[in-house]
C-alpha cells in the first residue's frame, strides 16, 4: 500500500460532520451549513471528497462546536503531529 492509499483509507470527513450535527443538536447538512456560515454545497463537497476541509473551515467548526482544534483533526483522520511548512511557503516574490 502506497502512503496516498493509506491516507485516503483513514480520511474521513463523515465522521467529523456527523460528530459536529450531534454536539450541536442539528437535524443535517443545511442546518450545519447554517452553523458554520457556509454556503450547502460546500458541506456536500467535503461529504463527498471533492473539497478538503480547509484551515478556514476548521477554525470556524472550532469557534462553533468549542472542540479543540487536535480533536477535530482526529475525528477527520488526520494523525500527523507537525506540519512542515516548505522553504518556499511564506518569502516575498523577488
Amino acid at each position: 500500500m502506497t502512503d496516498q492509499s493509506i491516507n485516503e483509507i483513514q480520511y474521513n470527513p463523515d465522521r467529523l460532520l456527523d460528530t459536529l450535527i450531534e454536539r450541536l443538536r442539528l437535524k443535517n447538512d443545511a442546518a450545519l451549513a447554517r452553523a458554520l456560515e457556509v454556503a450547502p454545497p460546500v458541506i456536500s463537497k467535503i461529504r463527498h471528497r471533492r473539497l478538503p476541509v480547509g484551515a478556514s473551515l476548521l477554525i470556524r467548526m472550532h469557534e462553533v462546536s468549542e472542540l479543540t482544534i487536535r480533536d477535530l483533526r482526529y475525528l477527520l483522520g488526520d494523525r500527523r503531529q507537525k506540519f512542515r511548512i516548505s522553504d518556499v511557503q511564506g518569502k516575498p516574490k523577488e
